[in-house]
């Protein structure tokens, strides 16, 4: 594994361009930012609160997860979130031309109920997204996260699961039949099959939260994730500070730390000219390594 830059502040959402470089938020920062192969960091937008997951979406632009915006603390020479920032309003889903910086918000609220913590998104083949929404955390509260469905040009939303606990990252299996979704407390990953576009089939008993794929034991918490092509599903796993691949039946496959323990290791995504790269975000030191994957990752929607 190699590290490809540091001094990012707190990366997230990475996504593998065509020309090598990297496009990932910068939470703390408030940005879009590009990592140059050699590992030089461009500010492409300024998304102000906290922007978080991002993904390609049909038009192009990349469309954001924007929590709303973190408070902070640095402590052992980690940076790592504390609650909600001071100045929270509300969540957001943003798209970010690529050629102008240009931000434009498409959703604050779902049927009047405002977005708290949009944390990770994906696209499907029919050019909608899914997207989790985590909730926020105060001194004495946190709020119940939700599953949305959405389209790209901001002509619909609607919540498709809800509630669910601390929801975050997403993801799709090779054939779009089935969504992952990880939680960042209970250390599970869950699933649900797809029957249409934003349709999920419930499950037989009416209290189950969709179905679980694998549970972790001990001071685990997951972030977000990615899939390969073989179908593991590779999440983020703080604590140990590492991604866990998970097989679709359940069974760990690999388990993969970072050079310089990080207990916020957050994202990871596939690239390279065979998509045999994963990019690893290390958001507690900031840094971003890449590292070679024993097969390609699976080819996203809309990826460039």
């Amino acid at each position: 594994m190699r590290e490809i830059c540091g001094g990012l502040e707190f990366p997230e959402g990475p996504i593998a361009m065509r020309d090598g470089s990297v496009i990932l938020v910068e939470i703390k920062r408030g940005t879009l930012s590009r990592v140059t192969p050699t590992g030089q960091i461009a500010v492409i937008a300024h998304c102000g609160g906290g922007p978080n997951g991002a993904a390609l979406g049909p038009d192009g632009r990349v469309y954001i997860c924007n929590n709303g915006g973190f408070s902070w603390s640095t402590a052992g020479g980690f940076l790592r979130t504390t609650g909600t920032a001071a100045d929270y309003k509300t969540g957001s889903i943003q798209a970010v031309n690529l050629a102008t910086g240009a931000v434009e918000t498409l959703y604050t609220a779902c049927q009047g109920e405002a977005l708290k913590g949009p944390n990770d998104i994906v696209f499907d083949a029919h050019g909608g997204f899914y997207f989790t929404d985590l909730g926020k955390r105060r001194d004495r509260s946190m709020d119940r996260g939700a599953l949305y469905y959405a389209q790209a040009d901001g002509s619909a939303i609607r919540e498709i699961v809800q509630p669910i606990e601390t929801p975050n990252g997403i993801g799709l299996s090779p054939d779009g039949r089935r969504l992952y979704v990880a939680e960042t407390f209970s250390a599970k990953i869950r699933y649900w099959d797809i029957t249409a576009p934003g349709v999920l089939k419930a499950t037989d008993d009416p209290f189950q939260v969709g179905n679980i794929l694998y549970g972790f034991s001990g001071y685990e918490r997951l972030d977000s994730l990615a899939v390969d092509s073989e179908g593991n599903v590779v999440v983020a796993t703080l604590g140990t500070g590492c991604v866990t691949a998970i097989t679709p039946q359940g069974r760990v496959r690999a388990v993969m730390p970072v050079p310089t323990h990080d207990p916020m290791v957050t994202n990871i995504c596939f690239g390279g000219p065979d998509l045999r790269t994963a990019f690893i975000t290390s958001s507690g030191l900031g840094k971003l390594y890449a590292t070679d994957w024993h097969c390609p990752g699976l080819q996203l929607h809309f990826a460039q």
